[in-house]
């Protein structure tokens, strides 16, 4: 069961401070990360009993030789070639995860999109816009923020585009 919590905790982690930090209202939901779950994204979804197309995950990709990030429904996929197109580029590929890893200064499963070690370059997929709020990693694993897709569009300067697409 997921536990709410709309103070920061001490010793929050850089995606909880940079939201504090912005004056933006969010919810942090927690839960016990089971190690053995096949995806970290429907995993949180379902802790949390919140429908997966409100959940999202944070993919890290290369766009013609530059690190982007891709924020998409854990329902669906990324789909590499909108992506590039989102940014004007030619080719996308997805990152590296140690690469991603190093970059973000989040491990795998815990990647946020917001309080990133390096700022990269974000597309939102156009299906956050469908709710009033979303929920993506808080920047580890078992720990989600819930806010407005406006919110995280604006803080994340994202692109706003249809990049996902059903799995």
């Amino acid at each position: 069961m997921a536990k709410k919590s709309k103070k920061q905790q001490p010793g929050g982690t850089p995606a909880t401070v940079a939201l504090t930090a912005a004056g933006v209202e969010f919810t942090v939901h927690s839960y016990d990360h089971d190690p053995s779950h096949p995806s970290y994204g429907e995993e949180a979804a379902e802790a949390m009993g919140v429908s997966p197309d409100r959940v999202f995950k944070t993919l890290v990709a290369d766009v013609d030789g530059a690190l982007t990030v891709a924020v998409v429904p854990v329902a669906g996929q990324l789909d590499l070639k909108a992506l590039a197109a989102a940014l004007g580029g030619k080719r996308a590929t997805m990152a590296d995860p140690a690469l991603a890893e190093r970059t973000t200064g989040y491990v795998r499963g815990g990647i946020s999109p917001l309080g990133q070690r390096k700022r990269l370059p974000t597309v939102l997929d156009a299906t956050a816009s469908a709710h009033s709020t979303i929920c993506v990693s808080a920047g580890r694993r078992g720990l989600e923020v819930e806010l407005s897709p406006e919110d995280l569009q604006k803080l994340t300067e994202a692109v706003v585009a249809p990049v996902g697409r059903p799995a």
